[in-house]
């Protein structure tokens, strides 16, 4: 698949909700993903898609999406990015919260290599 392509199809996914179907299907074995701050008791930096798919299966086991918006793509050469605006409540603290993100993807050999979120909290 090309960028645009993959980029196309992340957006598809994710506007559906299925996240972790985009994870599967579109993200290569050697994924490295990093967030704007580290998690409680983590790394900003993630490596591999077993790790990574372990920290989704956890992020939505801990939060209620109440809605999401996914906006994009934007594609430049073998680089795109979405926006997401989220309405979730965090299940532990029951902390509702909206947040807004940009993510930035590289794509090689028709797989995700790289995402980096921007975000404040």
């Amino acid at each position: 698949m090309t960028t645009p392509e993959v980029a196309q199809k992340l957006v598809e996914l994710c506007s559906q909700g299925k996240f972790m179907e985009a994870i599967k299907s579109l993200y290569a074995d050697d994924i490295v993903t990093v967030e704007a701050m580290a998690m409680p008791g983590g790394s900003r930096e993630t490596s591999g898609l077993e790790a990574l798919i372990a920290k989704g299966t956890w992020w939505e086991s801990e939060h209620e999406v109440h809605s999401a918006k996914v906006e994009g793509p934007m594609v430049a050469g073998s680089h795109f990015c979405v926006r997401f605006t989220l309405d979730v409540t965090a299940k532990s603290s029951g902390n509702r919260m909206a947040m807004d993100e940009l993510a930035i993807y590289q794509v090689k050999d028709g797989k995700i290599v790289r995402e980096e979120f921007f975000y404040t909290m």
